[in-house]
């Protein structure tokens, strides 16, 4: 279930353009993203890809010159070097996503930047360091920006930038959907559609570290064979058409694994019905995204005699609920990073795209059957 909307949009306005204008020159609340027109006594000068609107993101973003305002004694000046274009990011910027901030607003949520300078204050983070957002709502699509300490947590600066740009949302949501839900051990089964996603890549690389089948349903397409190859050299176990669910053939997939204990829903629809019908008795679905854009209908009978449970998921909202101790967002951050190390953990197939090129990046982030992530590169 969501968070409360009230809840939801009193925290992102605190991160707001609009608040930051009017603040920019007092005290600064951590929780702010701080971004002014106004430089002051200003580190430097940027650009960002704001809007002023909602709407078509290809219409109502523009690329735009401010001022960032002064370097407080517990602020940190970045240099953003990466910042991916998330469904997230689109569905912000067109006002449907369950956070919608104050406008005028900074686009993008996710991204890696480089420490240039920190505050006198500043005790966690030095120049040279890699950082990430801790939560949503920081703004990301911009060549440099002065946040707050808090708002940043950093990652090794040897992990190759693709990995650390997309880091804070797709592996993450993986993570915690294959740990939280259901005791999950080595020869388990998992099933998910939306399986060449960021976050279907994502689980196959770490369920495939972990030992875990995967049952990856995906849409047909031309390129369906191409693919197919594509998802097994990252691990997958089974690569399947969604018409397969429905097929006498899916019986014959369960006598060389067993049946899944855990299903991940990022399509909703017809499509999230077909998983739960190959759960195990007792399974669970985890919904953390509907890009059909249709309702999850759960059959009567799937409550009755297999008791599934039918559960949602949420990162932002995780990292929300654990950032009183950051020791599990650490810990997790820790584990993913040593299997990108290991090269057991990559980026999903991304097109590098510089900040001047970003309506054409935004209109084919926005096409369907879009296989590489548009990332901005500063």
């Amino acid at each position: 279930m969501w968070p409360p909307l009230r809840a939801v949009c009193q925290r992102v306005c605190r991160r707001s353009v609009a608040a930051v204008l009017s603040k920019c020159f007092r005290h600064r609340d951590a929780n702010v993203s701080h971004f002014s027109h106004s430089a002051g006594r200003s580190a430097q000068a940027c650009e960002a890809l704001m809007y002023r609107n909602h709407g078509d993101p290809s219409r109502v973003v523009q690329l735009e010159d401010v001022g960032l305002p002064p370097l407080g004694a517990k602020d940190i000046l970045v240099k953003m070097l990466a910042a991916p274009i998330n469904p997230s990011d689109i569905n912000m910027i067109q006002g449907t996503y369950a956070i919608v901030p104050d406008l005028p607003a900074v686009g993008g949520n996710e991204g890696v930047a480089q420490v240039v300078e920190v505050g006198s204050q500043v005790k966690s983070l030095k120049a040279g360091d890699w950082v990430i957002p801790k939560d949503a709502g920081l703004g990301t699509w911009r060549t440099r920006a002065v946040l707050p300490e808090d708002d940043l947590i950093s990652v090794p600066n040897d992990i190759p930038l693709l990995s650390a740009a997309t880091l804070g949302v797709n592996p993450c949501t993986a993570f915690r959907m294959l740990s939280d839900f259901e005791d999950l051990k080595p020869g388990d089964s998992v099933i998910q559609n939306a399986a060449n996603s960021g976050v279907g890549q994502a689980v196959i690389q770490i369920a495939a570290a972990r030992g875990i089948n995967t049952i990856n349903v995906i849409r047909d397409r031309p390129e369906f064979t191409q693919l197919s190859y594509r998802l097994k050299a990252i691990g997958a176990s089974h690569v399947i058409k969604e018409e397969a669910l429905r097929k006498p053939e899916i019986k014959e997939l369960f006598k060389t694994c067993p049946k899944p204990k855990l299903a991940l829903n990022g399509v909703g629809g017809k499509s999230a019905t077909e998983l739960l019908r190959h759960l195990q008795v007792g399974g669970s679905m985890v919904t953390y995204g509907g890009m059909s854009k249709q309702p999850v209908t759960v059959p009567v009978s799937a409550l009755i005699f297999k008791d599934v449970k039918v559960r949602g998921f949420w990162v932002t909202q995780w990292k929300r609920d654990h950032s009183q101790d950051g020791r599990a967002f650490r810990a997790m951050l820790d584990e993913l990073c040593s299997l990108i190390k290991q090269g057991i953990l990559t980026a999903p197939a991304c097109t590098e795209v510089g900040l001047q090129e970003y309506r054409a990046a935004l209109d084919t982030a926005m096409q369907p059957f879009t296989s590489n992530k548009q990332v901005l590169v500063m």
